[in-house]
C-alpha cells in the first residue's frame, strides 16, 4: 500500500468508525455535513487520547471497527451498487457474506494506517444537498505529509435511519464505480463465491486510477 492510499484509507476510517465506549463526543446525524464533520472529529479526539495505545498495538483499531457495526455507512446499499446485475442474481446467503467480506477485508488492510493520521490533514467543507433533499455530497481534503491536498468526497443519503454515506470519491475515484468494475471482471470469470471467498480472507486491493 502507497502513503497516499493509507492517508486515504485512514481518513475513511476515521470519518466511519463508530465510537469506542469510552468515547465522550457522540455523533452529530441532522446533516450530512454535520454527520461527517462530528464524526470525524470523535474519532480524531479519541486517538489523540489514546494513540500510543494504538501505535503500540495496531490490531485493536481493527478490532475496535471489527466488533461494532459502522452505524454511519450504508454498506448494504453499497454493496448492492458494488455488485450490480450479480446482486439480483445472488442468494440472501451470499449477499450477507458479500457485505461483511467487503467490509472486513478494508478494515483488515487499512486499519492499521489510523495510528498517525492527525486532526491537521483534514478539512470539511459545507455539504451540497439535492433539491429532493434526499442526497448529498460533503467535500473533504486530506493533506499529505509534503503538503499536498487530495480531495475526498463523500457521497450520502438519506435512509429512514438518518443520512449514511454510500460512496467515497479519491481523485475522481468512486469507490463502488471502481469496485464494481474490478468484482464484476472477475464475478463473470470465477463466480461469486471465489470472489467472496477472496474478500472473506482480507486480500482486496484498493482501486486504482484506470488509464484513460
Amino acid at each position: 500500500m502507497t502513503r497516499l492510499q493509507s492517508l486515504i484509507a485512514a481518513s475513511l476510517l476515521a470519518t466511519f468508525c463508530p465510537l469506542p465506549l469510552w468515547a465522550v463526543d457522540s455523533v452529530d446525524t441532522s446533516g450530512p455535513g454535520q454527520l461527517i464533520e462530528s464524526a470525524a472529529q470523535s474519532m480524531l479526539k479519541e486517538l489523540d487520547a489514546h494513540r500510543a495505545d494504538y501505535r503500540k498495538d495496531p490490531k485493536k483499531i481493527e478490532q475496535l471497527v471489527d466488533d461494532v457495526l459502522l452505524p454511519n455507512f450504508d454498506a448494504q446499499y453499497a454493496a448492492r451498487l458494488v455488485l450490480g446485475t450479480h446482486w439480483r442474481s445472488a442468494t440472501p446467503a451470499q449477499r450477507d457474506r458479500f457485505i461483511k467480506g467487503f467490509y472486513q477485508s478494508l478494515v483488515r488492510n487499512y486499519g492499521s494506517a489510523l495510528a498517525d493520521f492527525t486532526g491537521d490533514r483534514l478539512k470539511v467543507f459545507p455539504a451540497q444537498i439535492a433539491p429532493d433533499g434526499q442526497r448529498a455530497t460533503v467535500r473533504t481534503e486530506v493533506k499529505r505529509s509534503n503538503g499536498d491536498r487530495v480531495p475526498v468526497n463523500y457521497s450520502l443519503r438519506k435512509t429512514d435511519a438518518g443520512w449514511k454515506a454510500w460512496d467515497v470519491t479519491i481523485e475522481g475515484i468512486s469507490y463502488v464505480k471502481s469496485f464494481r468494475d474490478d468484482f464484476g471482471a472477475e464475478i463473470d470469470q470465477k463466480g461469486l463465491d471465489a470472489v467472496i471467498e477472496r474478500l472473506e480472507k482480507g486480500d482486496t486491493p484498493a482501486p486504482q486510477k484506470k488509464a484513460a
